[in-house]
């Protein structure tokens, strides 16, 4: 079964406002709302929202900390897209953001008012061919996926829908594993992991572990 290139056209600026994410590692292809009170968090937002709406999304390495410095973030994360957005009384901002590329961060322009970085994109390895393997990588991920969602755990239907669908091994892992509820740390090297095949070796270790734990 053969593949072509996927989203050959999609560029961003090579600079982007950066918002440091608190409690949850945001994968490509992910739709997810994120609420905003930090000030210099809220001047990254306003600068993406005057210019192309793109902001690039960084977890903290600790959740804890009020005010992260550089030295306190990751350096792989995701370009995403700011599709909506609230201003609640109490001076928060919701937003409603796309994860549309992963990249990694490579220099801060600056760092007041607000993160301004240079950033990377990062592409999965075109894969051109299908083998017996990764269609066996896929499979067992589904399965697992069934497996889990027979047990109790509830998942999204539309998820599954969506998976069945899915032949891309990158946009696959992606997809699953932006709908676990995996630690941090466990997100943020899954994210990480450039070879599409090899994220899904991993996530398959980690649907195993849960199908262990449920059974």
């Amino acid at each position: 079964m053969k593949k072509g290139p996927e989203n050959d056209l999609f560029s961003f600026p090579e600079k982007l406002p950066l918002l440091p994410v608190r409690d949850i590692v945001v994968f490509p292809y992910m739709v997810i709302p994120l609420f905003v009170s930090r000030e210099k968090s809220i001047k990254a937002l306003d600068e993406a929202l005057s210019k192309d709406r793109m902001i690039f999304l960084v977890a903290q390495k600790n959740r804890s900390e009020k005010e992260p410095s550089p030295k306190d973030l990751y350096r792989v994360g995701t370009v995403a897209l700011i599709m909506r957005m609230l201003r609640l009384p109490d001076g928060k901002i919701k937003i409603l953001v796309q994860g549309l590329s992963k990249a990694v961060l490579k220099e801060f322009r600056q760092t007041s008012p607000y993160y301004l970085v240079k950033v990377e994109n990062i592409k999965d390895p075109f894969i051109t061919d299908i083998t017996l393997e990764i269609e066996a990588l896929m499979r067992n991920i589904r399965e697992q996926l069934d497996r889990i969602t027979s047990y109790g755990k509830l998942l999204s239907p539309d998820l599954m829908f969506v998976l069945e669908s899915v032949d891309d091994p990158g946009r696959l892992a992606d997809l699953v594993a932006s709908n676990l509820d995996l630690p941090m740390k466990k997100a943020q090297e899954i994210l990480e992991i450039v070879d599409p095949i090899e994220r899904l070796k991993v996530l398959g270790e980690v649907l195993g572990k849960e199908v262990q734990i449920l059974t």
